[in-house]
């Protein structure tokens, strides 16, 4: 079982880059490489941009049922091949293994979910003030769409694109991260399998600017899905904006989590200590603001450092591992840097706080107490695993340091009482919010964010609803 053959995939067919330019794909846990991706032409993209127009065509007449039919099989694919894909993705990401099957499995539902619900893009009659007019409002898919995703679910980033655009009947340019392509990849091997026609999905990879540009640039793309940071939603939005694309921006966040003193606080701690360390704290919904009443503090700090301070870190691929390393070695300096500015800001660190050995971009998980609010990791998102802590008296004032930053993504709030929990729901201003417990993310849930953190939904029936437009119809004497 070896690292999945990189390939662009255009028109149906896998195949090198035109010009032969490649880079390195790297394995995190032990800096060895794994393979080389190649990269796409100009002369490359117009072939994908090309062949999804004709795809669009295709695809858009087929029956939503037949549609399904294809994307079900995918799925199947996918779950008979995840021993493999799973491998893949431990070796390219370095999550653990079990973490990957999930990961995976959570992928092939979601597909499943977009193609069921492609049948149900329902549109309506309108009574009409006309005699003898019938007025129609029906939904179509908005034609050829485009799609950049992350590195961090190298899975979950890329079948939330596919299956929302392909559910709705579009067609699909998505270049997946460089650094974890071999998911992508394989991915794209299970619709092609599945009968996928020419041209209904192309995957190119390639120097992220130069070609979103490209893509971007074309009056043929009508829509765009994004997942990534900030500062790069905000540049994709401007290169959509000339041929008036449509997008769906999913970026980054900086989650709250707040545990009252009624909260069951060893709850508290198991679930949410479970979940900062998922993916190395390299989530975009991953809790990274922890904020506990003053009569509990004491409690949920020894109870998450004693979590962190046992946690087993280490390969992926091996036995009993429950977080691996960060995507690359220039992550570790980042780390370093959160930690030195809090302890200079005053903070204690309770457990980590250092580079785990001298191989791999392993970081130890770390807890931080007593974090004031003007450190910069309660302000910038840390996208790893370093939890900073501190406490607070009211819930008013809770909710104003919640809501102090330009990002609205998740929160997550921790209460035996409704009353408060409510109070809390209305007053975090976050497009996700959980309450005693962090599941905010499944194929049938909108997610998204609020100001800073993007707009528009991947999942559920608004994810699907990205990738439609609607016609108004009125008609007379036919």
């Amino acid at each position: 079982m070896g690292y999945e053959n990189l390939e662009l995939y255009i028109d149906g067919r896998f195949r090198a880059g035109s010009a032969g330019d490649a880079e390195d794909v790297f394995n995190p846990a032990t800096d060895d490489v794994l393979g080389t991706v190649p990269h796409a032409t100009a002369g490359d993209l117009d072939e994908a941009l090309a062949a999804a127009e004709k795809g669009f065509q295709t695809w858009k007449a087929m029956t939503p049922l037949a549609r399904q039919h294809i994307i079900n099989k995918a799925a199947d694919l996918m779950d008979a091949r995840i021993d493999e894909m799973a491998r893949n993705m431990t070796l390219e990401m370095g999550k653990p293994l079990f973490e990957s099957r999930i990961e995976l499995a959570l992928g092939a539902d979601c597909l499943r979910w977009f193609g069921e619900e492609g049948k149900r893009a329902y549109g309506r009659i309108i009574p009409s003030r006309i005699p003898g007019a019938r007025q129609l409002v029906m939904k179509e898919p908005v034609g050829v769409a485009s799609a950049f995703v992350a590195w961090n679910f190298p899975c979950m980033n890329v079948v939330r694109k596919i299956g929302a655009a392909l559910g709705a009947g579009c067609s699909l340019i998505i270049k997946p991260s460089e650094e974890t392509p071999a998911t992508a990849v394989s991915i794209a091997r299970c619709f092609a399998d599945a009968g996928l026609p020419d041209g209904v999905l192309n995957m190119v990879f390639g120097v992220p600017d130069t070609v979103s540009r490209h893509i971007l640039g074309s009056p043929t793309v009508k829509k765009l899905s994004f997942t990534g940071s900030v500062p790069v939603g905000k540049h994709l939005q401007k290169i959509a904006a000339d041929n008036l694309i449509r997008c769906t921006m999913e970026l980054g966040g900086h989650s709250p989590v707040i545990v009252m003193d009624d909260a069951d606080v060893d709850k508290a701690v198991d679930v949410i200590g479970k979940n900062k360390f998922r993916n190395a704290g390299q989530v975009c919904i991953s809790p990274t603001r922890f904020y506990v009443q003053e009569n509990v503090y004491e409690k949920f700090v020894e109870g998450f450092t004693e979590i962190a301070s046992n946690l087993k870190v280490g390969n992926g691929l091996d036995d009993g591992i429950e977080m691996g390393p960060l995507i690359a070695d220039r992550r570790l300096g980042i780390m370093e840097g959160w930690v030195n500015d809090a302890k200079d800001h005053g903070a204690t660190v309770t457990a980590g706080g250092e580079r785990l050995g001298n191989k791999g971009a392993f970081w130890k998980p770390t807890i931080m107490r007593d974090v004031p609010e003007d450190a910069r990791i309660m302000n910038e998102e840390p996208f790893g695993p370093v939890a900073p802590v501190a406490s607070f008296k009211t819930m008013d004032e809770v909710i104003d340091r919640a809501n102090k930053l330009p990002f609205g993504l998740a929160s997550y709030v921790f209460t035996s009482d409704g009353a408060k929990a409510k109070a809390l729901e209305a007053g975090i201003d976050a497009g996700m919010v959980g309450v005693n417990h962090p599941g905010v993310s499944t194929p049938e849930t909108p997610f998204g964010g609020v100001n800073e953190s993007g707009y528009g939904h991947e999942g559920g029936i608004e994810g699907l609803e990205t990738h439609l437009r609607v016609k108004f119809v009125t008609e007379m004497g036919v």
